[in-house]
């Protein structure tokens, strides 16, 4: 048999904030709806309802000081110091994110120079032929940067690549908008690196999706929802919650099973489903809808880690922290063994969806 190169995880790395937030503190706000009137119910009634539908129980926001290439930076030198790669053979840094640097005291994007310069930059990286760019692509964004460099790899343009998700969503999100508890702030990276071998290994298929006939706004941009508010003409992240959650549930399951039939992969086989954690309930209703279209009802125990619950969702850095808490076992029970072959799969603003499978 032929030997080919295939696009294989050298290393992980990660920045979680150490600031906790907690449900409870959101018991002060004041909530609105989209027509800008203030909720009747109580704060108390409304934050168990969000922790009843999201698992929501807590998640982590950086500190004043930090903007999202700073985080990223701390992934991307732990990833670097767990891969013990030479920082100066990389040949590209891909940063995905969704809204640049947004400081704490002036919350506009800012996207010049890119973020992927920024870390590189941070990391003190000399060599001009490591390209540095960034990829705006929704939550999947980390997946498709990863997929990104798999093309490059497989084609023989680069032999090692640096693939970080990092977002600060703690700046963007309307204060007065009850969707705020969703969003977090993170950041995870991963070394790829190419490796020649006869059996199939690291990355054995992807498969890509954006739905923007029907769903394009989904996610969208827009005003808070207070009338009159402080924040005056300042843009805040919005969201169609109940239909986001419909539309994932149908085109997930089925962008996986895709994926699996491209590299010949049996569901039986996946020992790990990473899946983007953005809500809890409806990641189980994603995995029971995949096992359902192969007939199959009872779930395997402990196949879909989960960190949602304390973390929350922090967007493109959701699946990198998963998988680095699993590989350097924070994230007990749950293991990833040599020979496992595992799922990754995202779904967000786009409307994109993404899956991988992929071979330890």
């Amino acid at each position: 048999m032929s030997s080919k190169i295939y696009s294989v995880i050298k290393g992980t790395g990660k920045y979680i904030p150490p600031t906790k937030v907690k449900n409870e503190d959101f018991l002060t706000n004041e909530f609105y709806d989209t027509y800008g009137k203030k909720s009747p119910k109580s704060n108390q009634e409304i934050t168990e309802k969000f922790e009843d539908i999201t698992t929501i129980a807590e998640r982590r926001h950086v500190s004043k000081d930090l903007v999202t290439s700073d985080i990223a930076f701390f992934a991307a030198e732990d990833a670097i110091k767990s891969s013990q790669v030479n920082k100066e053979e990389l040949d590209y840094i891909i940063v995905a994110h969704n809204f640049g640097d947004v400081k704490y005291d002036n919350r506009r994007s800012d996207l010049v120079p890119s973020l992927a310069a920024r870390v590189k930059h941070k990391l003190g990286i000399i060599n001009p032929n490591c390209i540095a760019y960034d990829l705006p692509f929704g939550c999947p964004g980390w997946l498709q940067a990863t997929i990104h460099a798999d093309y490059f790899i497989k084609s023989g343009d680069a032999k090692q690549a640096l693939v970080i998700g990092a977002d600060v969503l703690s700046r963007i999100c309307d204060p007065y908008d009850r969707d705020s508890m969703l969003y977090a702030d993170g950041a995870g990276a991963v070394i790829l690196e190419g490796k020649e071998s006869e059996t199939p290994i690291g990355i054995l298929a992807h498969t890509t999706r954006s739905d923007t006939h029907q769903y394009s706004e989904m996610l969208y941009m827009d005003t808070s929802f207070k009338p009159d508010s402080e924040y005056k003409d300042a843009l805040f992240l919005k969201m169609n919650g109940r239909k986001l959650y419909q539309y994932a549930l149908t085109t997930v399951p089925s962008a996986i099973q895709t994926c699996l039939e491209k590299c010949n992969t049996p569901l039986s086989e996946i020992k790990k489903v990473l899946i983007h954690q953005a809500n809890g309930k409806m990641d189980d209703a994603i995995l029971k809808r995949l096992y359902k279209l192969y007939n199959i009802d009872e779930l395997p125990e402990d196949i879909m880690p989960m960190t949602v619950s304390w973390l929350g969702n922090s967007s493109v850095a959701t699946v990198p922290t998963l998988l680095d808490l699993i590989m350097k076992d924070e994230l007990k029970p749950h293991k990833i063994n040599k020979g496992d072959s595992i799922v990754f799969a995202s779904v967000g603003a786009g409307m994109n969806i993404n899956a991988m499978v992929y071979k330890m």
